[in-house]
């Protein structure tokens, strides 16, 4: 055996030897190689020795010629033989790896595929080389378009090591630099290569050279490998690798890193392809996969050495380097998109730390990590503590050492913001980086400055929980910075201030209040809203206040003014020095009165003075109890330490310098609260406050005037009256206005405080001080200054006289005038009448004076029966003011009413308190004063008069005076005794259109019931539900006077929906069974702007709400579902009266929530009411519900809702259709976002929604119902994915159904017109491409396939037949195994579909069978394309053609492989329909070239395709030419000419014989159209094949029997016919040499003689024959191409038979001669044509014919009839001369001198010019 091996052996060492060229060569290696390879397993040392001696000869051989083939396919299959020995397999892959970069594209292509299948377990070495082989592949590969039609070229599914190892290998590729060497050792100092520069690092290890960034020196070393590849080689290796990425080969998730690092290549090609692959998969990528992200993290941060075993046993060559910076500003976008990324710790601070402080980054690298830390901010949990603590140190250290970008540091700054915001924990204590970022914002410039200032007020809730020492440093912090020149300094200063610290804290309070007087608005406005806004309950810190205690700020703020004062921070204005700037000062004062109001237990507020002064009398208990801590203090600077003594010094030091109302307001009610104490200590500066009096200010005048009054009031006797006199005095200096308005307010303030305490002399404490010793003097001083006051009211002043009016109703009020009640002079009467007439004067100038003077009369008139119980004209007063109503004057009948409860009142009116120290409800009227009470008597006034009057004005006044009554006087008998009468009063007033009016009644209703007994309660309900349920209305009498549309209300349509409003709340109590619920209800619609007035809200009718609130909460259950409801009702006054009680009741914001079935049931119940207004607020109610809530408890009545919504959008009334849309929307929006697959009820939502959707909504009557219905189905299909499996087979034929509807009428009309059917049907398509097909299996199909067949053969409309067939594209697509058992059906259902009259229709149906042939059985094709042969051949309906022409396109484009296989039915058909013959008004047919392209695509040349179906081409002719259709008999003749034609020279047995036959039998019958093809087909083949006819063949016609047959034809009669049958006869003649002359001669000679003219025409006949009809142009037309015809056919046809010829020879001549003459030039040319021939084959003319008589005779006459022609060109004559004598060479002399004399004679004929052509070109050829 051994000695056998080593033979062979020799044998091929010596065939190698032999071999001389390199195909010899080539095919040897071929052969022996594999097999030697094996003889290195042999045991035998010498055969192994042999081998390699042979090998190394081969490889000598094979290197100096690159262009051998070396058998690596056999090699690679021997590669992977598992019995290989590792020293076989070792040798073979040299050669593998020599032989296949030598194959050509396409094998290595072919052999891709198995590289990568052998590389499994072989050796790492082994693995990398196939890789490198591989690799450069990629770029040539071809993939499928659609990988999930056409397998795919590598099956990579089930070998997940080896795309493992491959996409590592691709991975090094991509990484790998251009021009990169790995043989010169590189360090990190070198020059970056140009991939992008490398990042930190050592070098690879001890002795080994640097690799590119990101690779380790292995991978640098197996991408080089043993050939390196040039960098085009790697630029192409590296598009192959994007591209195998591209084709899906691999799952996407493992390339992902892939193509973010191809996109950062530096060459374009690469960077572009691998980026807008990353764009197209953005969406499908799931960023935060674990394998995605980290790999990026490996890819960017390399093998960080750890101290672990593992880190520790890297070996050097392996371990990676970090990658280049390039590479890194690729990756972190996509790791920003990633929540994994951000929370991947420790790689996120990694990556953080080495974008900003790495060797090679940049500022893009800086600012791209800088965005990665708000990443980290945003997404990592708030307790990871070193994370945060990383990344705190890493921001604060960029900041501090980089200054070179501003914008990075905005981005930083802002960055310790936001973690601040998730980690407070970390900065709680580290104040000093507060301190820092302070002293950068003075310092940094201002756009740093904002993103300090964005970053600190981030900060600012990590530090709010700071206690002890931090808490002082903070405050410290705080003050220091509070009052930089920087604004956004100050502001941020501010912040801290106010959210650091507790509210009650004072010194971050008082910052406060110094920042609330900085000049910068942003900075005093923020600090005023601070500390102006009171702190709700509950959102004070732990153990603190809403504000500090009064004391407390007022020892403060005098510590603080204090060292301020010896400061430079002090103020200057003009001779005042203060402690504060006005501003801050004047915020001071007002914060220190909020402290006082608080401690002293009122409600803080700085809004208004009236509001300020009803805190007072708790305020004076406070002051008071102050005084007293100080009077029983033992210290002896008691006084000065006390804080109202401090207060009060503050107000007096802020008023000297600055003034102000506020503050002087804030004096007056400081001292006003404890006159006895307080007042005496400003009796020395008395004449200050006289100064006060005198400002410009009337308001500061008028507070002034009531201080001095309180001053002076304490003064002893003769002070007073001293006092008393000068200001009358004051009062009479007419040249100072404000002087004598200042008087004027003293004195009426100073008498009636001694009338006050002349009334209450009893009390010892407050015994007055008596003016004088005399009382009578005083008497007469109080007369006189009452006078004096009164002389005002009639001056010209407004001014003067609000003040006369204020200052005698403030002495009325106190007590009684001390002036006659009548007569002369100044009296009680003539005080009253001068008030009542200012109170009815109008005034055009200064409304505001003029309003302020009537209310101030009015209010003086109510005062004046207050203070004296014997006012004599008390009623009359009354009567004067209830008869005093004027239009357009609502907010003064408020203080009417105040006035007449006042003056009804009497002497026991709340009036005559004092304001400073006592409430109403405290006060308590003396009863030693005489009672002058007159309410029966203007109750009854109001009532019997004035709420019945026939003036909308007076009832609206008279229905406000009774509220005022009921509200003031609720306890007074006469009011209880009257309750009914009033109800009655107040239910009339509801009737007015007046909103105003409705709404004061229905308080005043509220009122009345809540003081009525159990049993008045009951009456009245009983009363006011059947008053406001029926309607009636009281009926005012009409007068001529009586207005009857107020102002603004003329041409409004009256509805009757006054009463609405009140009808509507009567019915939610009585829907509760609570009728005297109503109450509440009138009580909580508090709707008007009125009772936010300062005369409404005196009323206090928000307390009686709240009040309402609580006794209604037991029926929020009932009440809830129609309040809702109710707020959204169209009539204005119910939707604001209904907000009211709903804003009062439902204070609970989860009560909707938690009433949410409830109100829904209540809704839907609605949404069919009888009531339009009522369906409208149901749906915008619902509407509100159902928008951004969760119904997943609720999903069981989504149908129920769908289906009313369904009703009530086809209401009649436009505002609910409107209404109901806009729910609808909102509806299908919700259920569309519980369909998704993140909502819980997805599944159970979907399967309650569609059955309505397909029932009730896209089969509704309702156009909009079925779009909207169609919309949201779209929509769910969408988001809800594999939900929809098993609804369908209902939804999918839902939606086709439903598409018809959705496309306009116009546009089904115009389908079946439409030239641009592929717009059409792309706009179908689109629509159809929403349905969700993916999801559908084999468990689905079974009910779906027999609805689409139904649709498909019963579907009305465009969009449902396109959108089925778009289904069925798509379902062969997605399931095309489980599709094959229903092809069959779908396949009949489609072809049956085929013949309708839409093209789009058509084509959308053979584009579905096109795809649905690829899971059909053979069978079932066959049956298909033999029913379209059968169609195409009997059908002569074009539409039966079209779509035949359509499915066979389709499947020849969609479906290759299937027409491939049954190619014999369907090609052959192709053919046949690419000879259709066009329309000539059509033009071009489009069918024939559907035909021509899928001939031309499925054969291999047009002639190798007629030959290889040569049989099946002939038998579909014949059935063609048998057909009825004449058409079809003329394509069938058609296609047999082309076969003939193309075939031409080629055909030979059998297939001469049968097309012949074919052709032949086409000719037998009747004349039709198109026949002529025939006969042409027959002359081309016989021409051609003349040869192989003359041969005997059976089953092949002879040439006779071909001419008999032809020779019949041209017997026919149709004369287009017949020219044709002549033309092929002579073809036929002329090409066999056939003598049939005589036959032809029978035919044409009496054909010629018929349509020839007898003789020539003269010029008036053809002027005549040009004014023939079109009809007998086209009928000369035909006449002139027979004759052409027939002389044409004379000449192919004429024998080299003598005897013929000399039988026919002269005839023949004469007759052309004789048409020469007689011819138009067209004949003409067909006869010289035809004498050409003619002499071209006449025997005389040869040298051994000696018949010269006949030959002279056939030229004289011939050259007679040629000057015919020729007379036309004189020219050209000589030239035919010559020519004739050179054609007579061979005759004597003698026998031409006729010939000559002819011609000279014809050179004697004078020639015209030319007319029509250039015979010379034609006569040359001629005679050629």
């Amino acid at each position: 055996i051994c000695l056998s091996l080593a033979d062979q052996l020799e044998r091929v060492f010596l065939r190698l030897g032999h071999a001389e060229t390199d195909e010899q060569l080539q095919h040897i290696i071929s052969k022996f190689l594999p097999p030697v390879l094996l003889k290195l397993s042999s045991t035998q040392e010498g055969v192994r020795k042999k081998v390699m001696e042979l090998l190394v000869h081969l490889n000598k051989r094979i290197k100096s010629r690159p262009k051998i083939q070396l058998p690596v396919e056999t090699l690679l299959v021997q590669y992977q033989d598992p019995a290989a020995a590792s020293f076989v397999t070792n040798f073979t892959i040299i050669y593998i790896k020599m032989g296949y970069p030598r194959l050509d594209v396409e094998k290595q292509c072919e052999l891709a595929p198995t590289l990568l299948t052998a590389m499994e377990g072989k050796p790492q070495p082994q693995q990398d080389g196939l890789m490198h082989l591989l690799i450069p592949t990629l770029f040539h590969m071809k993939y499928p378009s659609e990988p999930s039609k056409v397998a795919s070229p590598f099956i990579l599914v089930e070998k997940p090591k080896t795309v493992h190892l491959l996409l590592d290998f691709m991975l090094d590729v991509l990484l790998m630099p251009y021009g990169f060497v790995l043989n010169e050792t590189q360090s990190r100092s070198a020059p970056a290569s140009p991939q992008g520069t490398a990042a930190s690092g050592g070098t690879a290890g001890p002795g080994l050279p640097q690799p590119p960034p990101g690779m380790s020196f292995y991978a640098a070393k197996r991408v080089i490998g043993e050939t390196p590849w040039s960098p085009e080689q790697l630029e192409q290796c590296k598009l192959g690798i994007v591209k195998f990425i591209e084709a899906e080969q691999v799952p996407e998730v493992e390339a992902v890193v892939h193509l973010v690092i191809a996109s950062s290549d530096t060459r374009h090609s690469v960077a572009t392809a691998a980026d807008l692959e990353l764009k197209s998969k953005q969406s499908i990528i799931d960023w935060n996969n674990p394998s995605i992200i980290n790999k990026m993290y490996k890819v960017y941060l390399g093998d960080i050495p750890l101290k672990t075993k593992e880190g520790a046993a890297l070996k050097p060559e392996l371990k990676r380097e970090p990658v280049s910076t390039r590479v890194k500003l690729k990756i972190l976008p996509h790791l920003l998109r990633s929540r994994l990324a951000a929370e991947t710790f420790p790689a996120n601070i990694q990556v953080v730390y080495d974008g900003l402080f790495g060797a090679n980054t940049n500022n893009k690298l800086r600012l791209l990590s800088l965005q990665f830390v708000h990443h980290i901010c945003v997404v990592c949990p708030d307790n990871n503590k070193p994370l945060g603590l990383m990344l705190l140190n890493g921001l604060t250290k960029l900041i501090n050492e980089y200054k070179e970008d501003p914008k990075l540091l905005c981005v930083a700054y802002s960055a310790v913001g936001k973690l601040s915001s998730r980690m407070p924990q970390l900065f709680t204590k580290d104040i000093a980086l507060v301190q820092q970022f302070f002293e950068a914002m003075c310092k940094e410039d201002s756009e740093v400055r904002l993103a300090i200032q964005e970053a600190l007020s981030m900060m600012v809730g990590a530090y709010a929980s700071l206690q002890g020492a931090l808490l002082n440093l903070m405050e410290a912090l705080v003050a220091a910075y509070m009052g930089k020149p920087e604004v956004q300094v100050r502001q941020v200063a501010m912040k801290f201030a106010s959210t650091v610290f507790a509210s009650d804290h004072v010194p971050s309070r008082y910052l406060l209040l110094l920042a609330a007087g900085d000049p910068r608005e942003e900075v005093h406005s923020e600090a005023q809203r601070v500390l102006r806004a009171v702190p709700a309950q509950g959102t004070e810190k732990e153990g603190s206040k809403p504000m500090p205690s009064f004391p407390d700020m007022v020892s403060y703020i005098q510590e603080k003014a204090s060292q301020r004062m010896k400061t430079p921070a002090k103020y200057i204005v003009g001779n005042s020095t203060l402690p504060f700037n006005p501003s801050a000062f004047g915020e001071i004062i007002l914060y220190l009165r909020m402290c006082l109001a608080h401690s002293a237990g009122a409600m803080p507020t700085s809004q208004s003075l009236a509001d300020m002064q009803d805190n007072a009398p708790a305020i004076a208990r406070y002051v008071q109890s102050l005084l007293c801590e100080e009077q029983l203090s033992s210290s002896p600077k008691g006084g000065e330490s006390n804080p109202v003594q401090v207060y009060i010094e503050l107000l007096q030091q802020l008023l000297s310098a600055i003034g102000g109302v506020p503050v002087m307001y804030c004096l007056l009610e400081v001292v006003s609260v404890c006159p006895q104490k307080l007042a005496p200590k400003f009796i020395d500066r008395i004449d200050w406050i006289k100064s006060l009096m005198n400002t410009n200010k009337e308001d500061m005048r008028e507070l002034a005037a009531q201080l001095y009054a309180v001053v002076v009031s304490t003064m002893s006797g003769n002070e007073l009256k001293t006092a008393v006199q000068n200001l009358i005095k004051i009062t009479k200096d007419t040249h100072n206005p404000e002087t004598q308005h200042g008087a004027i307010l003293a004195l009426g303030y100073m008498v009636g405080r001694y009338l006050s305490k002349r009334k209450s002399s009893t009390d010892s404490q407050n015994k007055e001080q008596p003016m004088s010793t005399n009382l009578q003097e005083d008497e007469e001083l109080i007369c006189s200054a009452t006078k004096t006051i009164g002389s005002f009211l009639e001056s010209s002043s407004s001014l003067l006289t609000i003040a006369a009016c204020t200052a005698l109703g403030e002495i009325g009020r106190n007590g009684a005038l001390l002036i006659p009640s009548e007569g002369s002079g100044f009296t009680k009467l003539h005080f009253e009448l001068n008030s009542g007439c200012l109170f009815t004067t109008n005034q055009s100038h200064c409304f505001d004076l003029y309003f302020q003077m009537k209310e101030r009369a009015i209010q003086t008139l109510g005062y004046f029966p207050v203070g004296d119980g014997e006012f004599p004209h008390q009623k009359k007063l009354l009567q004067g003011l209830m008869d005093s109503v004027e239009a357009k004057q609502v907010e003064l009948q408020f203080t009417v009413g105040e006035a007449i409860t006042s003056a009804a009142l009497g002497t026991s009116s709340v009036a005559a308190r004092d304001a400073w120290t006592c409430n109403e409800e405290e006060y308590i009227a003396p009863t030693d004063m005489k009672s002058n009470d007159v309410v029966p008597w203007v109750l009854n006034s109001i009532l019997s008069k004035h709420i019945n009057s026939p003036n909308p004005h007076v009832r609206q006044a008279s229905c406000i005076w009774l509220l005022s009554l009921v509200k003031k006087l609720n306890q007074h008998k006469e009011i209880k005794s009257h309750l009914k009468e009033i109800q009655t009063a107040f239910i009339s007033i509801l009737s007015d259109p007046d909103e105003l009016s409705q709404d004061v009644a229905s308080k005043g209703l509220g009122l009345v019931y809540e003081l009525g007994t159990e049993q008045d309660q009951q009456e009245l309900v009983s009363t006011l539900v059947e008053t406001l349920m029926t309607g009636k209305r009281v009926k005012h009498a009409v007068s001529e006077d009586t207005e009857v549309f107020q102002g603004g209300s003329l041409g409004k349509t009256p509805d009757g929906q006054t009463l609405s409003t009140y009808k509507e709340l009567c019915a939610l109590a009585s829907d509760l069974n609570q009728p005297d619920l109503v109450y509440k209800f009138m009580n909580l619609a508090n709707h008007h702007a009125m009772w936010n007035s300062r005369k409404g809200a005196a009323f206090g009718f928000n307390m009686i709400a709240a009040k309402a609130g609580e006794q209604l909460a037991p029926y929020l259950s009932q009440l809830v579902p129609r309040l809702y409801r109710y707020q959204f009702d169209p009539n204005l006054g119910i939707r604001q009266a209904m907000t009211s009680i709903w804003d009062a009741l439902v204070t609970d914001k989860t009560a909707v929530d938690k009433y949410l079935k409830d109100i829904l049931q209540d809704v839907i119940s609605n949404l069919t009411s009888n009531m339009w207004r009522v369906r409208e607020s149901s749906c915008l109610a619902l509407n509100d519900l159902i928008r951004g809530r969760q119904l997943d408890d609720i999903i069981d009545q989504l149908p129920e809702i769908w289906e009313t919504l369904f009703r009530v959008r086809d209401d009649i009334k436009e505002s609910v259709r409107k209404a109901a849309d806009l729910t609808l929307k909102t509806l299908s929006k919700v259920c569309v976002r519980m369909c998704e697959p993140s909502s819980a009820a997805a599944q159970r939502t979907v399967a309650v929604l569609l059955p309505c959707l397909l029932d009730k909504g896209i089969l509704s009557n309702v156009s909009e119902v079925r779009a909207l219905s169609i919309q949201t189905l779209v929509k769910i299909s969408k988001s809800a994915g594999c939900r929809l499996k098993p609804h369908a087979p209902r939804l999918i034929p839902a939606l086709l159904e439903s598409l018809s509807v959705l496309e306009p009428q116009v546009l089904n009309y115009l389908s079946l017109r439409a030239t641009e059917q592929e717009k059409v049907r792309g706009r179908l398509l689109s629509l159809i491409s929403s349905l969700c097909l993916q999801h559908l299996d084999v468990s689905v199909l079974g009910e779906l396939i027999p609805r689409l067949c139904d649709l498909l053969k019963s579907g009305v409309g465009l969009g449902t037949k396109g959108g089925c067939a778009s289904v069925i594209v798509s379902l062969t697509i997605q399931c095309p195994q489980d599709l094959t058992p229903y092809t069959g059906k779908l396949m009949s259902a489609l072809l049956n579909g085929l013949n309708d009259r839409s093209s789009v229709v058509q084509k959308s149906f053979a584009f579905a069978l096109g795809h649905l042939v690829r899971t059909a059985k053979d069978s079932s094709v066959e049956k298909l394309l033999q029913k379209l042969n059968d169609w195409y051949l009997e059908k002569e309906e074009p539409i039966y053609k079209s779509s035949c022409a359509l499915t066979v396109h389709a499947i020849g484009h969609y479906s290759p492989d299937v027409l491939k296989s049954h190619a014999s039915q369907a090609l052959p058909l192709a053919f046949l329909g690419m000879h259709e013959v066009s329309d000539e008004e059509k033009g071009e047919n489009a069918d024939s070239n559907l035909w021509s392209e899928v001939w031309q695509d499925h054969v291999p040349g047009s002639f190798g395709g007629i030959r290889l179906y040569m049989t099946e081409l002939i038998a579909i002719t014949q059935k063609a030419l048998q057909s009825q259709s004449w058409k079809m008999k003329a394509q069938g003749a058609a296609a047999m000419a082309s076969i003939a034609k193309q075939q031409t020279g080629s055909l030979v047995s059998p297939y001469l014989g049968m097309v012949l036959s074919a052709l032949l039998q086409g000719l037998s019958g009747r004349t039709w159209a198109g026949k002529e093809e025939l006969l042409k087909a027959i002359g081309t083949v016989v021409s051609a094949c003349s040869g192989e006819l003359k041969k005997s063949v059976p089953g092949q016609p002879s040439i006779p029997e071909i001419i008999e047959l032809v020779l019949k034809e041209c017997r026919k009669d149709n004369l287009v016919y017949k020219m044709a049958a002549l033309k092929c006869s002579a073809d036929v003649l002329h090409s066999a040499q056939e003598d049939r002359f005589q036959e032809l001669a029978d035919i044409l000679i009496p054909l010629i003689k018929k349509n020839s003219p007898t003789s020539a025409l003269s010029q008036k006949e053809k002027e005549e024959e040009d004014e023939e009809d079109d009809i007998d142009e086209k009928r000369k037309e035909l006449k002139t191409e027979a004759l052409l015809c027939a002389f044409e056919t004379l000449g192919k046809a004429w024998p080299k038979n003598s005897a013929t010829q000399e039988r026919y020879q002269l005839e023949l001549c004469q007759l052309m001669c004789e048409r020469l003459k007689l011819s138009t030039w067209r004949v003409q040319l067909g006869v010289l044509q035809s004498m050409k021939a003619y002499f071209q084959g006449l025997i005389l003319l040869e040298k051994d014919q000696q018949d010269s008589p006949a030959l002279t005779e056939i030229l004289t006459e011939s050259c007679t009839a040629i000057t015919f022609p020729l007379g036309l060109l004189p020219s050209i004559c000589h030239t035919y001369i010559l020519r004739f004598k050179l054609m007579t060479h061979t005759f004597s002399s003698k026998k031409m001198s006729s010939v000559f004399t002819v011609v000279t004679r014809f050179l004697c004929i004078k020639c015209d010019e030319m007319r029509r052509i250039d015979l010379t070109k034609i006569y040359n050829g001629l005679f050629c």
